[in-house]
């Protein structure tokens, strides 16, 4: 309501404010320095993002974006892009470590596409249909928006005739699975032009660290439980108690070198 702006009755104003100056204290400098050396010509060639930010020109050879401008964009998208894929596959991987089954069909299809020397690269993705399939399962029974309501079907059911699958996110012929579905069966980033701006790297930024944790690493529980606690914290975005879990390396030591 713009009439109650300033006020910040329920502080959280002042909480991301917080959050931003931090953020802030550690993103500038690498900025600055980056746009210096851009400036002076000692960087002439677009490594990330932030390169490409920076050498963004009018067509008459200005830029683009002002520095406040960058580092508007980054934190935003800082703000915007990390929480969501690492809420997901914490909780997929809580889920998965309880459930072993789907543990081990996960690691087949790596170990089958991806091999045992070398991590997961951004050209695997288009073959990890199963590991993306319980991407997606984890953004469905967690949904990362409090509106969202988190439904499940334990084992394949028809609803006032509409036959719903227990598993049904890999499609029967075998083509490339996204976290993303145009015909709204499946909502995950938004769509219509209210939709996130971020929808591919959000994507590529949730199957890649699902991806490499997943092969990367063998996961149990801890020696002191029987399972990970799966309860959800007060508005059920994210778990009440972080994922605590045994990780120990399942790749030679070459693979984890190269990166």
């Amino acid at each position: 309501m713009p009439c109650l702006r300033g006020l910040d009755l329920d502080g959280h104003e002042k909480i991301i404010k917080k959050a931003c100056k931090i953020m802030k204290k550690y993103h500038d400098p690498i900025i600055d320095d980056r746009i210096h050396e851009w400036k002076k010509g000692k960087k002439t060639y677009k490594e990330d993002l932030l390169d490409v930010l920076i050498s963004l020109k009018y067509a008459h050879k200005n830029d683009l974006l002002t520095t406040h401008e960058i580092k508007s964009n980054l934190l935003e998208l800082t703000l915007a892009a990390v929480d969501n894929p690492s809420n997901a596959v914490e909780w997929g991987l809580a889920e998965m470590i309880n459930q072993p089954e789907l543990l081990k069909k996960a690691i087949e299809e790596l170990y089958s596409i991806v091999g045992k020397e070398r991590m997961v690269q951004e050209y695997d993705f288009p073959k990890l249909n199963y590991v993306k399939a319980c991407a997606r399962e984890a953004f469905r029974r967690h949904p990362i928006c409090d509106f969202n309501l988190p439904h499940v079907a334990m084992k394949d059911t028809v609803v006032s005739n509409y036959f719903i699958p227990k598993e049904r996110r890999l499609k029967i012929d075998g083509s490339n699975l996204s976290l993303t579905d145009s015909s709204l069966e499946f909502v995950t980033f938004g769509t219509g032009r209210r939709g996130c701006s971020g929808i591919m790297l959000g994507s590529s930024m949730t199957i890649m660290l699902f991806a490499r944790l997943l092969h990367g690493f063998t996961w149990s529980v801890p020696p002191n439980q029987s399972s990970i606690d799966l309860s959800e914290s007060h508005g059920g975005t994210t778990k009440a108690k972080p994922l605590v879990a045994v990780a120990k390396p399942r790749l030679p030591i070459e693979a984890y070198r190269l990166y």
